[in-house]
């Protein structure tokens, strides 16, 4: 079921400003079949308009070649013949995450991750793997924009995602639901593979370069490694949050 639009005055709204722009096939093709979307006009080649079948009802189309379409967006995105101005998504609320750990649905947690491309690309990765959210700074992670949304390839409509104040209370808040903190962290002694537990776990990451900040580290429950070899110093922020899902996802589960 899709994630629903900004209600006005909603707790976890985003400084609106302009309305974000999705582009690309995959982003904009999820949105219009997200029931809970706002749109506000598609913009299309004729060729990619002709491809998309039946539209949503009341939806604005503007017609254009592909120089049109390429002045809406930043400039060499791909934007494959469509793009769709839209209002932001809800943010969900963090008690409803919680609600119902589960321990094969993990939490992803960042920490000022900032880069769209990432946090799109890990977005897409937890849905593919089957976590139950998105947990962020509001302050400290990006926008709702067309980058993050390519990167997502569709996920973006989906995937619950927590804008919080403070991280440090709201991982106060994941361990009082039950689920085990692990932060990962290159220079850590354990693996992850030694680190998780059979019960609900959220995986903690931090931006690349400076990592997690102290207060995040002071409210995990561990630090945990993947088990990289020596020449590659550490891996790009989204394909460790790739394979701690995919860890995560393929461990034995027994008792808790």
């Amino acid at each position: 079921m899709g994630r629903r639009p900004h209600p006005r005055n909603a707790r976890g709204q985003r400084d609106a400003g302009a309305r974000p722009r999705l582009y690309g096939r995959h982003a904009v093709l999820a949105a219009l079949a997200n029931p809970h979307r706002q749109f506000r006009k598609l913009f299309a080649t004729p060729d990619a308009l002709s491809a998309l079948g039946p539209l949503p009802r009341r939806l604005a189309v503007q017609s254009g070649d592909a120089a049109d379409l390429a002045r809406l967006v930043p400039a060499d995105a791909p934007h494959q013949g469509l793009v769709l101005e839209v209002e932001p998504l809800e943010g969900a609320f963090l008690e409803d995450l919680l609600a119902s750990p589960d321990p094969a649905r993990p939490l992803v947690v960042l920490d000022q991750v900032t880069d769209p491309m990432n946090v799109g690309a890990i977005i897409r990765s937890a849905t593919a793997f089957g976590a139950a959210g998105l947990i962020t700074q509001d302050r400290h992670a990006p926008s709702e924009s067309g980058a993050l949304a390519r990167a997502a390839a569709g996920a973006l409509e989906t995937l619950p995602w927590v804008r919080v104040v403070n991280l440090a209370r709201a991982l106060e808040q994941v361990a009082d639901a039950g689920f085990w903190r692990i932060g990962l962290d290159g220079s850590a002694a354990a693996t992850l593979a030694q680190a998780l537990p059979t019960g609900p776990v959220a995986l903690v990451l931090g931006a690349e370069g400076e990592g997690m900040r102290q207060n995040t580290r002071a409210h995990l429950d561990m630090l945990a490694r993947l088990p990289i070899r020596d020449a590659v110093e550490s891996l790009n922020v989204s394909t460790a949050a790739a394979i701690a899902l995919y860890a995560t996802a393929t461990r034995p589960m027994g008792p808790s």
